[in-house]
């Protein structure tokens, strides 16, 4: 019998895996799936958003009836939105035209004040990152909230250790190599630092968008796969984090995410898609007696409208 959750924030993390059979090739290593869509909000940004907010409770930074500026994509800004409302800060966010109006709805739900920075065109680049990031550090001047800042905080790698943990039990160790696409670096950094804390050898994959592919010394590009590829080496970025940088197009990304739900009945949104598609390179170059392990990052629900950009139709 399941037990009684104080509140819903209990609910996030020990997210259930899943093998793929469908999708995988034929003498390739075993991979597996971290369902993150197993958390309140449907996305793995839940972990590093109540991270960040405890740590800046637990530093005095944050008091009882405050208030919580971010940038984000929309995953970050609705995981906030549910932490904040549970806690009862006051929340802005500054988001854009380029991300998926679902998630932007959400935030809305949940209680999240919105600031729009419209885009190029729906497209996610550098400067659209930048100027997010200036229109969040002037509503913090004016409103004197406190900045949760996800590419420099440091606070949401608990989340995420918390998951390698997870990964390191659900395989019973027996793991050969780990996953992942990059947005802040949270994630990749923190499960590998909890894997390798476990055993050394495991082979940690970082993938960016190969139209963006800055981390393996490429041009920044512009590119439609929502919360990766911020479009410069992101601050918690470091090289010796992965054995191996990947790049996976859009295109790509979302082909994968048809099969997937077609033939694995599993509904992803586009980061997934890139998991998945380097997940396959490294399960055929591991061979079949190794385990692989990627990320499903959040839910396809929060995918299902079109995106319509200032000046779009």
């Amino acid at each position: 019998m399941n037990e009684l959750l104080p509140d819903i924030l209990a609910g996030i993390g020990n997210t259930p895996m899943v093998a793929l059979r469908n999708v995988v090739p034929d003498n390739g290593a075993r991979v597996l799936l971290k369902l993150e869509s197993g958390n309140p909000t449907g996305s793995m940004k839940d972990r590093m958003a109540l991270a960040m907010i405890q740590a800046a409770e637990a530093d005095g930074r944050l008091e009882a009836g405050g208030s919580v500026v971010e940038y984000t994509g929309g995953s970050t800004g609705v995981s906030l939105a549910l932490v904040c409302a549970v806690k009862g800060y006051r929340l802005h966010v500054v988001t854009s035209d380029a991300f998926a109006p679902d998630k932007l709805d959400h935030m809305r739900y949940l209680g999240a004040t919105l600031h729009i920075v419209p885009s190029d065109a729906g497209r996610m680049t550098e400067k659209l990152t930048r100027d997010m990031i200036e229109a969040a550090r002037d509503i913090t001047t004016r409103t004197g909230g406190v900045w949760t800042d996800q590419l420099n905080n440091s606070d949401q790698l608990a989340g995420y250790r918390a998951m390698g943990e997870e990964i390191w039990r659900q395989t019973g160790g027996r793991i050969d190599g780990f996953v992942q696409s990059v947005g802040t670096a949270g994630c990749v950094t923190g499960v590998a630092a909890a894997l390798r804390g476990h055993r050394d050898g495991i082979e940690i994959v970082a993938v960016e968008p190969a139209e963006s592919p800055v981390l393996s010394g490429g041009r920044t590009g512009a590119h439609r796969i929502d919360g990766i590829g911020a479009g410069f080496v992101v601050p918690l970025w470091r090289p010796g984090v992965a054995d191996l940088v990947d790049r996976v197009s859009t295109e790509e990304a979302v082909a994968m995410v048809e099969r997937l739900a077609r033939e694995e009945g599993l509904f992803a949104g586009t980061s997934t898609g890139v998991n998945v598609i380097a997940a396959l390179r490294l399960a055929h170059r591991l061979g079949p007696d190794s385990t692989v392990v990627t990320v499903l990052c959040d839910t396809g629900m929060k995918y299902l409208r079109p995106r319509v950009p200032r000046g779009g139709s």
